[in-house]
């Protein structure tokens, strides 16, 4: 082979050694992004002074003591088609970022064929073909690379989504079980005041009997009875709800969820487990979703304004043609090529720099994004606190007004057999009574659930440093 014919290759060749050389010093920097270290939080929560460490929240509804809530929190953490749905966008995720981290390296195509034809009288012939195809984009302005970095921040995103989901699930099955609890609770206060109203009832009867009352009074007393009555229905349908809510979350029908005989409502934890504001946006998982969000906007500034420069490929080839198929195996005829190239865009109408303006702009977006992401969750952590402890000094009150109003509905029903007082207190006292401890059920689910939604605001127990829930 003579001097001449080596010439284009050794061209080619110095091309592709000065743009890999280059590839180290001309890498584009992308925009800078905050930290999510340096976000601007209170030293501690202005509604509570109590702290304690962040994995004091793992499988925080453990600390219920309730074994039928960890058991479905449990099953919706395996069944739940909204965990799903989100592990299976982190399945196409992370292999988006494999299909951009493959674009960054060569490729490499093997190719052949067989062809057989003829012409006018001569006699038919044949010709087969093997060949293979390398090419190499080399990314010296690093827009390929930025792009698989990009596709990578997607993947973590999708999988801080995923434990975000988990999350909300589990809170929201939390939130289902004790509202069922609470309905049965409250269910059971009104068929035992009904149980006592049906028995003024019947005193009241006697007394009309015996003269020693009214049918005013009776009338009043069996109204009071209906009233009471009229409750159930409302109060089982409730819980027929909360089951049926149950029952979507784990991803079952109605007719397949396990019996949940009546059973008392989880007592709240009495000790708080709670987390310092950094280590809330550290551990939530949809702060760490819209982090990685904006480094991936970033990146992709990159890769846009790596568009705007020039681009340089390196392909080859190398190729075997025979008139037979052994003949491809016996040293057919070879030939092989290489080729260097350039490619700089000249005009395009402004569109490469629009492209980079767009994607500066989403980068500015995807960071006002996440300050309004770290915003939202100290609100809700304080909004939780502040529920949570105006709560709990409703639910002491109306204990005490629960006592207080059962000591009255029983003395005034002595009193009123004995004649000491009217019917009237008698009635007022009973309504007192059920109101009373009606409410106490209804305040008792309240700070049970005001612990859901701490735990939930704080993140939950997920740790961004344990790994992250796999995709099935």
């Amino acid at each position: 082979m003579d001097f001449v014919s080596l010439r284009p290759r050794r061209t080619a060749l110095a091309l592709f050694v000065a743009a890999a050389c280059a590839a180290g010093c001309s890498t584009l920097q992308a925009p800078a992004a905050a930290p999510l270290g340096g976000a601007n939080t209170p030293a501690q929560w202005s509604a509570s002074s109590a702290a304690a460490t962040a994995t004091e929240l793992a499988a925080w509804w453990r600390r219920f003591g309730d074994p039928t809530l960890d058991t479905l929190i449990a099953d919706a953490l395996t069944a739940n088609t909204d965990i799903a749905a989100a592990q299976g966008q982190l399945r196409q995720a992370r292999a988006l970022a494999d299909v951009a981290d493959a674009q960054r390296g060569p490729s490499l195509d093997a190719s052949g064929s067989a062809q057989r034809g003829r012409s006018n009288s001569a006699a038919a012939s044949s010709r087969f073909q093997a060949g293979l195809d390398a090419g190499w984009e080399i990314d010296v302005f690093g827009g390929r690379r930025a792009a698989a970095t990009a596709s990578a921040l997607d993947a973590r995103a999708s999988a801080a989504t995923l434990a975000d989901v988990q999350v909300s699930v589990a809170a929201e099955v939390a939130l289902a079980y004790l509202s069922l609890r609470g309905s049965e609770a409250r269910l059971t206060i009104a068929q035992d005041n009904l149980a006592s109203q049906q028995e003024t009832l019947q005193i009241t009867e006697w007394r009309v009997q015996a003269g020693l009352a009214t049918s005013l009074n009776a009338e009043q007393a069996r109204a009071a009875v209906e009233q009471t009555r009229a409750q159930l229905p409302a109060l089982q349908k409730a819980a027929a709800l909360s089951r049926h809510q149950l029952a979507r979350l784990t991803g079952r029908h109605v007719a397949e969820l396990p019996a949940l005989a009546a059973g008392p409502l989880p007592a709240a934890p009495a000790d708080l487990a709670l987390a310092f504001p950094a280590d809330t946006l550290r551990q939530r998982a949809d702060v760490r979703a819209a982090e990685a969000r904006v480094a991936a906007a970033a990146q992709r500034v990159v890769q846009a304004d790596a568009a705007r420069h020039p681009s340089f490929s390196l392909s080859g080839s190398l190729g075997l043609s025979a008139l037979t198929l052994s003949g491809l195996t016996g040293g057919g005829a070879v030939a092989s090529s290489l080729l260097a190239g350039v490619s700089l865009p000249i005009f395009d109408g402004g569109a490469a720099k629009a492209q980079v303006n767009a994607q500066h702009a989403a980068f500015d977006a995807a960071q006002t994004a996440w300050r309004a992401g770290v915003l939202g969750a100290l609100k809700e952590v304080e909004d939780a606190l502040v529920t949570l402890q105006r709560d709990r000094e409703r639910l002491a009150s109306l204990t005490r007004a629960s006592e207080a109003a059962a000591n009255a509905a029983l003395l005034a029903l002595q009193r009123y057999a004995s004649g000491l007082v009217d019917f009237q207190t008698v009635l007022e006292t009973q309504r007192s009574q059920l109101s009373a401890q009606d409410s106490v059920a209804g305040a008792t689910v309240d700070v049970a659930t005001d612990h859901v939604r701490l735990y939930k605001a704080l993140g939950g127990g997920w740790q961004p440093d344990a790994p992250l829930a796999s995709a099935r």
